[in-house]
C-alpha cells in the first residue's frame, strides 16, 4: 500500500436569508448563510471530501446523506470528527490540509486562524497542519456575484497501519 495519499475536495453552497454563516466551525455576523441540510459550512465539507476521498471512504454524501433527518443542522465540526476518526480506524494518519475559501463577501481574515484551530481540534492535530485561506473571485461568477460561496481542500494522508 502506497504510505502518502493525496485528497481534494470541492464543495458550493447557495446564500440565503434567515441562514447562520459558519465557516469552519466559525459563526460569522453576516446578513445571509449558506443553505444545506447541515449548518452547510462549505469549508468543512471540503476538508471532508478531501479527506474521505484520500482514504478511500467515498464522499460526504455518503457518509452522511442529506435524507438522513439525524444530520439536519447538525455541526459539520461534528461530522469531521467522525471522517477523522474512520480515517484512523483505516490505519491513517492527516499530514496536512490547505484549504481554500471563494467568496465575494464576507472577509474572513480575522476568523481563519479560529477556523485553523476548530479543524484541527475536530481531528485531533496540530494547528500547524490545518492552513485556511480564502479569495474573492473578482466579481466572477456565482461567487463572485454573492449567489454562493464554495470551497477547495487539499489534504495529504499517510498510512500508520
Amino acid at each position: 500500500m502506497t504510505a502518502l495519499r493525496i485528497g481534494h475536495g470541492y464543495d458550493v453552497h447557495r446564500l440565503a436569508e434567515g441562514r447562520r454563516l459558519v465557516l469552519g466551525g466559525v459563526e460569522i455576523p453576516w446578513e445571509r448563510g449558506l443553505e444545506g441540510h447541515s449548518d452547510a459550512d462549505v469549508l468543512t465539507h471540503a476538508v471532508m471530501d478531501a479527506l474521505a476521498g484520500a482514504a478511500r471512504l467515498g464522499d460526504i454524501g455518503g457518509l452522511f446523506p442529506d435524507t438522513d433527518p439525524a444530520y439536519r443542522g447538525i455541526s459539520s465540526l461534528n461530522l469531521l470528527a467522525e471522517v477523522g476518526q474512520l480515517l484512523r480506524k483505516k490505519g491513517y494518519a492527516v499530514v496536512n490540509i490547505d484549504a481554500a475559501l471563494l467568496a465575494q463577501a464576507p472577509k474572513v481574515a480575522p476568523y481563519r486562524e479560529q477556523m485553523e484551530k476548530n479543524i484541527s481540534a475536530a481531528l485531533g492535530i496540530e494547528i500547524e497542519q490545518v492552513n485556511v485561506k480564502a479569495t474573492t473571485e473578482e466579481g466572477l461568477g456565482f461567487t463572485g456575484d454573492g449567489s454562493g460561496m464554495a470551497a477547495h481542500a487539499v489534504v495529504l494522508v499517510e498510512w500508520v497501519g
